[in-house]
């Protein structure tokens, strides 16, 4: 299907993407001693019956998976399994790791969770966990201080990390704008955006944090923000998304892995300069900077992720317009009837967290 949008990668460009793509096991440096520098402990009773081996992806996105991590909660209440965690630049990139039977959990955004869901892939994986609703956390930024509103790109060069939660926005951006076929749109890994941003070689890019902070930063401005298009009706979320063969072999991690993200949100809720710490040790930023990164998102609690507006139901909707879209735009061969993205979801981590 011819993309509604052309998408122009030059060579130079597309090397620069590939290089700077970063995929593989990566630690905190902070062990299991957490922030606070004592061995972490578990906000519950441990459980030492399980003994799963859990390769666990993650994403330098300002979320609770973060603090867990950072803390050594899952080795503190799960002190007989073994955990893995290995960093992902992209939800693409996470994709692929499913797609090679290299990943047991992993963070990626609603759009690329969707294509896994959806033909021609079909994976055997479902969505545990919400770890965000996107809002100003993704945004455009341009070059040009005359470019205040999406119209005004025309005939730019923008960059986006394909199959990401960012190109959904952009491309809901540019439809509404009348924009499909006025824009180069540009294949570009995170890591890579700075230099061809630096090189003049884009005009603007619709990316996350801490490339969108940089950006802003080398002198770009915020055009318009995912939660303008979400306010659209084209949300957008950051998902933990789980083999499913994993979740029925273990329904304990499952839970337990839910308790930890439940309680971690609501630290980034409750003390969010306390959980500022653990989140910049992980993003590679001072905790002052975390706030405003924080405030980009909202996060949800199990018991609001176990009701029927999200995993408890409704959010099968979600993916299934995304998938709607993405279809629109070739991004995938087919959508399937809602049944197959509601049995996408997997609810009773979140169900499990909340007793």
């Amino acid at each position: 299907m011819k993309s509604a949008v052309r998408r122009v990668v030059t060579t130079a460009l597309a090397i620069a993407a590939v290089a700077a793509t970063i995929t593989g096991c990566v630690e905190s440096g902070r062990g299991d001693t957490g922030a606070t520098g004592t061995p972490a402990t578990c906000p519950f009773a441990p459980d030492p019956s399980v003994t799963t081996a859990a390769r666990l992806g993650f994403q330098a996105i300002p979320n609770a998976d973060l603090f867990v991590k950072d803390r050594g909660l899952l080795a503190a209440c799960l002190p007989n399994a073994k955990i893995t965690w290995s960093q992902f630049s992209s939800g693409a990139d996470v994709v692929q790791a499913f797609g090679a039977g290299s990943l047991d959990i992993g963070t990626m955004g609603s759009s690329p969770a969707t294509k896994a869901l959806s033909a021609p892939l079909h994976l055997p994986v479902r969505v545990l966990w919400i770890h965000d609703v996107i809002g100003t956390s993704e945004s455009l930024v341009a070059k040009d201080k005359s470019v205040t509103a999406v119209p005004a790109l025309r005939g730019k060069r923008i960059a986006t990390p394909f199959g990401s939660t960012a190109h959904y926005s952009l491309l809901a951006a540019l439809g509404k704008a009348g924009l499909a076929d006025d824009v180069q749109l540009i294949n570009m890994k995170p890591d890579a955006i700075p230099g061809a941003w630096n090189g003049d070689q884009i005009d603007a890019a619709w990316v996350w944090d801490p490339t969108l902070s940089k950006l802003i930063e080398s002198g770009g401005h915020i055009v318009t923000s995912s939660a303008d298009t979400a306010a659209a009706g084209a949300p957008t979320f950051d998902l933990a998304v789980a083999r499913t063969e994993f979740l029925d072999d273990n329904p304990r991690f499952a839970v337990v892995w839910a308790q930890l993200q439940d309680y971690a949100v609501h630290q980034l809720r409750t003390e969010p300069e306390a959980a500022a710490v653990s989140l910049g040790a992980q993003l590679g930023i001072e905790p002052t900077l975390v706030g405003p990164q924080l405030a980009g998102y909202t996060y949800l609690r199990a018991a609001e992720q176990a009701d029927v507006k999200y995993l408890g139901g409704g959010f099968g909707g979600d993916l299934r317009k995304t998938a709607e879209f993405l279809l629109s735009q070739g991004g995938i061969d087919a959508v399937g009837d809602e049944s197959a993205y509601r049995n996408g979801i997997y609810a009773d981590a979140a169900e499990g967290a909340t007793s």
